[in-house]
């Protein structure tokens, strides 16, 4: 029988895990003073602590999360529960970066855990909770009665929002100014002349359609438009957006502006004109949201409003970590404005 068969090894299992006695052998140090260092304890000199993190990246050393939860009860993860159905225009990679910048330098880790907004939006939170597997949570596509946020409150869970819940109960989140991006979308159209408007608008149950919704009526109130109704919204699959489009724009009185509430809907708004056999930015002008340039480089034409993912993961990471430390959710609530272009 072969040698490492006996032995109970058939194939070469790869170098071991760092662990605190490498890290201990390495510098010279004990285990306990090794342990210490990494935790920045106040005994241990800035010298000591400086070298022991050195050897430690060297080594790519990582903690045990099993080993770190039976110690402190603690996992040092931050749940992000994303919707992946936005990923074309980069919204999930933009809020991932966010996060992760903030939680660099800190013990948390960030573990994204995918899913369609066409699914039961409990499973993943249900998931979390009931396996302990994160210290906080984040989660967006909020509802103004949001069973996800209700049972996380109601099971202590540190949490917060990409958007706001209109429900009693006062939570972290960050939001962006969607009444103020409408409004002023409608304004901008109206200063091209334009006065017979379509909105694509989000899907009814989330909070931010009726952000959305006063915006854009008090724009057409304030500057003499009026609404053409596009039966669409921009959780519609692309293909029926660009049909529905097209099929307005073919209709005896075609809007002559579209505010977009998303930059996937805007790609699909685009392709729907042209099958019309109109021209953007002659026959009609477009106002659209997004979180990268893509946009702009597919049609110039597009005013193009800037929703920064990026700043709201810094805030939803600051949020549920302050959380996670105790401070009361009044003082982790924030809102970012539309950036709108330099004229």
């Amino acid at each position: 029988m072969d040698s490492d068969k006996k032995r109970g090894g058939g194939e070469n299992p790869g170098p071991e895990r760092p662990t605190l006695k490498t890290i201990a052998f390495m510098t010279g140090l004990g285990v306990t003073t090794v342990s210490r260092a990494l935790k920045d304890a106040p005994d241990i000199g800035a010298e000591t602590k400086e070298r022991v993190r050195m050897v430690a990246r060297q080594l790519g050393y990582q903690p045990n999360r099993a080993g770190v939860r039976l110690r402190t009860g603690k996992t040092n993860v931050i749940a992000l529960v994303l919707s992946i159905d936005e990923e074309i225009m980069g919204f999930t990679s933009q809020m991932v970066f966010g996060i992760s910048e903030v939680l660099n330098g800190t013990p948390y880790h960030l573990v994204v855990t995918p899913h369609s907004h066409n699914r039961d939006p409990m499973v993943p939170v249900r998931y979390i909770l009931d396996t302990g597997s994160a210290d906080g949570v984040i989660i967006s596509r909020i509802e103004p009665d949001d069973a996800r946020v209700r049972l996380m409150h109601e099971r202590n869970m540190p949490f917060a929002t990409h958007g706001r819940s209109d429900m009693g109960i006062v939570h972290p989140y960050h939001d962006f100014d969607n009444e103020a991006f409408a409004y002023q979308a409608v304004r901008h159209l109206v200063e091209r002349g334009r006065r017979r408007i379509a909105l694509l608008q989000p899907p009814s149950r989330l909070s931010f359609y009726t952000h959305t919704r006063i915006g854009f009526q008090t724009g057409l109130h304030d500057f003499g438009a009026e609404e053409v109704p596009l039966r669409v919204t921009i959780d519609t699959a692309l293909n029926e957006i660009r049909d529905a489009v097209e099929t307005l724009m073919r209709s005896p009185n075609p809007p002559d502006g579209i505010v977009s509430s998303a930059g996937s809907g805007a790609i699909a708004i685009n392709a729907g004109i042209e099958a019309a056999g109109k021209r953007l930015g002659v026959d009609i002008d477009m106002v659209s949201k997004q979180s990268s340039a893509i946009l702009n480089w597919i049609r110039p034409e597009i005013i193009t409003i800037d929703e920064d993912v990026r700043l709201a993961g810094k805030e939803l990471a600051k949020a549920v970590i302050a959380r996670i430390e105790g401070r009361p959710p009044e003082e982790l609530q924030s809102l970012s404005g539309p950036e709108w272009p330099q004229s």
